[in-house]
């Protein structure tokens, strides 16, 4: 069977993924099988989202029936039902849903009354709490297919210090990223010197370590120096896989999803308040898209910065309010940096002038002219080739690049 849970949490804690690993031990306790524990990340653009709009499913052998009496029983009395926009959604089906309603969750967006349809179809039992929203994504979760995957390590802290500082040494998470990287990431941001993988908000995760494999997310967990926890669970994953990304076209770009756009630099970006960029990239047919770096990217901006005029890029990002907001960019061809000024004299040695449009230049000293102005050509700062923002400005969906160099 597979298990399917979304929107247990709220912004003053709880965790979907904290509620799945305990669930997993009270199925065991039940007598099933677990054979796969699975953490979905939808549309980062969801509106009702938490923090990573994360869902769960469970893949187990046993009675579905006493399966989905032991979750409802576990939502009931962990969700954080109190909050306005927490809505939780319990699935529980014999069979896999349609595939394309994952993607559709993890690309578009879904309505309840779909994730119903879908659900009689499969002859699933659900239930939905309050609004039932998370029906949306405990359905893509149970849908869910990861052509490609990664794992992640979540440790959660015991309840008596929920909501309280964690103590993570700061020190071992850096010498865990160093010793396994890079089969695994984001750990910690060493450019930046931040970590990454501990979370500053009150749910219960007290660290994750995200990686290519379970042998390499335990392998740097066994590094980690940190207050003692409740429990573990390692998760199968699409995070740092761009399953969120479709190919689109500057013009014809909606609102909440995100792209990979192919486009001209327009113009040198600009820096506005709070330390924005802003880039302007044109189409095939000179229509205008507005992308941003934002302050958080921190050194990426760099990069947006020395884009020039006529390169020509791929842009990753989201769409949202007229902008695309840049994850990474790839630069397929760089135009060279060159400046025309006038020549100097070689009689008088001054800088001569322009003598009129298409009519060269002349020296206002002694007359002489000349017709090609000097071109003075400035190295490029940057390389064709993928850049990113770092690892504390990545989306959990978001492929980084020391998976593949090759592509996005």
């Amino acid at each position: 069977m597979f298990i399917g849970i979304d929107d247990t949490d709220s912004p003053a804690g709880m965790c979907t993924t904290y509620l799945g690993a305990v669930l997993v031990r009270r199925l065991k306790s039940a007598g099933m099988t677990i054979r796969e524990t699975r953490l979905v990340r939808l549309n980062p653009n969801a509106p009702f989202k938490t923090r990573g709009n994360a869902a769960i499913c469970i893949e187990a052998s046993g009675s579905l029936e006493t399966a989905f009496s032991i979750a409802a029983a576990l939502i009931d009395d962990l969700a954080d039902l109190s909050c306005e926009n927490t809505n939780p959604g319990l699935v529980v089906t014999e069979e896999r849903p349609d595939p394309a309603f994952y993607w559709k969750a993890v690309r578009d967006f879904c309505t309840i009354e779909e994730a119903k349809e879908i659900l009689e179809e499969n002859c699933a039992l659900y239930r939905g709490w309050k609004n039932g929203r998370g029906l949306i994504g405990a359905t893509a979760a149970a849908a869910s297919v990861l052509p490609d995957l990664t794992s992640e390590l979540l440790a959660y802290r015991r309840r008596e210090v929920w909501g309280t500082p964690r103590s993570v040494e700061k020190a071992s998470i850096f010498a865990a990223e160093a010793a396994t990287y890079p089969h695994t990431w984001d750990s910690a941001d060493r450019q930046n010197g931040v970590v990454v993988c501990v979370p500053h908000t009150p749910d219960p995760v007290l660290f994750g370590i995200r990686g290519e494999s379970e042998v390499w997310v335990r392998e740097a967990r066994a590094l980690i120096r940190a207050e003692e926890s409740e429990i573990e669970q390692i998760w199968v994953t699409n995070q740092g896989t761009d399953a969120h990304l479709v190919d689109g076209t500057i013009g014809r770009l909606l609102e909440g999803r995100s792209y990979r756009v192919q486009g001209t630099v327009a113009e040198r970006a600009t820096t506005g308040a709070g330390g924005h960029v802003s880039l302007t990239i044109l189409g095939t047919d000179g229509e205008r898209l507005r992308c941003m770096a934002y302050e958080p990217t921190k050194g990426f901006r760099e990069i947006v910065r020395a884009l020039l005029p006529g390169d020509e890029i791929l842009a990753v990002g989201s769409y949202k309010n007229e902008s695309l907001n840049l994850e990474k960019l790839r630069a397929d061809r760089l135009v060279a940096d060159r400046l025309l000024r006038p020549p100097l004299c070689p009689d008088c040695g001054r800088r001569m002038t322009s003598a009129g449009r298409d009519k060269g230049y002349k020296c206002r000293e002694c007359g002489r002219r000349a017709g090609d102005p000097e071109i003075i050509t400035t190295p490029r700062t940057i390389r064709t080739g993928w850049y990113e923002v770092p690892p504390t400005a990545r989306r959990h969906l978001s492929k980084p690049l020391v998976r593949d160099q090759g592509t996005a």
